[in-house]
């Protein structure tokens, strides 16, 4: 069965970091460029928030998100990572990850809560 599992979310303080990972399991990860989105809330859209390509070239799609957030992969455990530094009030959402084509449900995703 193809899945991918989210995990590393929390409660941070502004200022604090997460790293998020997100394990693949069930198809052959390491061709698929990985995708991470966030969901500020229920009735809002999910947004892309970055990208990594298979040879590990990424992006970030977020304007407030340069500079701070990192992607990064690991093909031999089947794991993409969401590096989130300096985080803000902004930032609080559920992330969840996808591969950018044959595309998967999306799973539970991993809870971020930025509070003081």
């Amino acid at each position: 069965q193809e899945q991918l599992v989210e995990s590393g979310g929390g409660l941070v303080q502004p200022g604090g970091s997460l790293r998020l990972s997100c394990v693949a399991s069930g198809f052959t990860f390491s061709p698929y460029t990985m995708r991470w989105y966030r969901q500020q809330a229920p009735e809002k859209a999910r947004e892309l928030v970055a990208s990594i390509s298979s040879v590990g070239g990424t992006t970030i799609y977020l304007d407030s998100m340069k500079g701070r957030f990192t992607i990064s992969r690991d093909n031999a455990k089947n794991i993409t990572y969401l590096q989130m530094n300096n985080l803000n009030l902004e930032d609080t959402a559920e992330y969840y990850c996808n591969r950018i084509t044959d595309r998967l449900p999306w799973g539970q995703g991993t809870r971020v809560t930025v509070s003081s």
